[in-house]
């Protein structure tokens, strides 16, 4: 049997990159899934492909009504979800932090950390209710092991990374597991402003030398870690800061 039959999800930033990746294996493992992206086109290509057990949602996750509309959207369509894979990020370009606008720094903010808070408020208390469910934050090993050029970047995934702690323990007597799935940098959308330049062989290099596998993550590598720790597999596991970065933070 799939891993992950008869399990309702919904994935963020599910229009590419790791949450395209998260979707499609969740779908593969049985999970009826609720794909949302800022990306309207986007996200309804994934979800076509994936077909009848993926409805696209296009959705601001830094905006809490429209969260709330989403989180509604999965209950009217499959039911109330047993998974939350808060996935959407975005970041800064690689650089010196002085040089980062205000706007910039608070959009960084509100996407990658306040929509924590916006799922939270919406997803918890059907989960409490209930008695169980999985949550699972991408985080990065920006949060523990930072580079230089991405400052408040960093600083964002060190916020998931302890969020992701914190609700562990405080939602663990309700029987809610919550980890932080930690990439190293990847080969997604967002690989360009990670390195600060081009992407030419000369940049990968100098990024692959500092993990001991010697390659980028995939999203094929994000998708197992949620596939696994949205299992009862796992069930023991929860406030991990799980990292998938090759060695990196060793």
């Amino acid at each position: 049997m799939a891993q992950l039959t008869n399990k309702i999800a919904i994935v963020t930033g599910a229009g590419s990159g790791f949450g395209e990746g998260i979707a499609q294996a969740y779908v593969a493992e049985g999970a009826k899934v609720v794909l949302a992206d800022i990306n309207a086109a986007s996200v309804q290509r994934v979800a076509t492909a994936l077909g009848a057990n993926a409805s696209p949602f296009m959705c601001d996750v830094a905006n809490g009504a429209q969260v709330r509309t989403l989180v509604a959207h999965c209950i009217a369509t499959f039911g109330a979800p047993d998974i939350v894979v808060n996935n959407a990020g975005i970041t800064h370009r690689n650089g010196p932090m002085t040089e980062v606008d205000e706007a910039t720094y608070e959009r960084v903010f509100a996407v990658n950390v306040k929509a924590i808070y916006h799922m939270v408020q919406a997803v918890v208390p059907l989960m409490r209710e209930r008695g169980s469910g999985v949550i699972l934050n991408i985080g990065s090993t920006a949060g523990v092991r930072p580079r230089p050029g991405l400052v408040w970047y960093n600083a964002t995934k060190a916020a998931v990374n302890n969020i992701s702690k914190t609700m562990a323990v405080e939602l663990a007597p309700y029987k809610i597991r919550v980890n932080a799935i930690c990439p190293v940098i990847g080969e997604t959308g967002l690989l360009s402003q990670f390195m600060g330049g081009p992407d030419t062989p000369e940049n990968r290099a100098r990024f692959l030398s500092t993990i001991p596998l010697g390659r980028f993550s995939t999203p094929r590598d994000i998708a197992n870690a949620a596939v696994f720790l949205g299992t009862d597999a796992s069930d023991f596991l929860t406030g991990m800061e799980f990292m998938v970065d090759g060695g990196r933070t060793v």
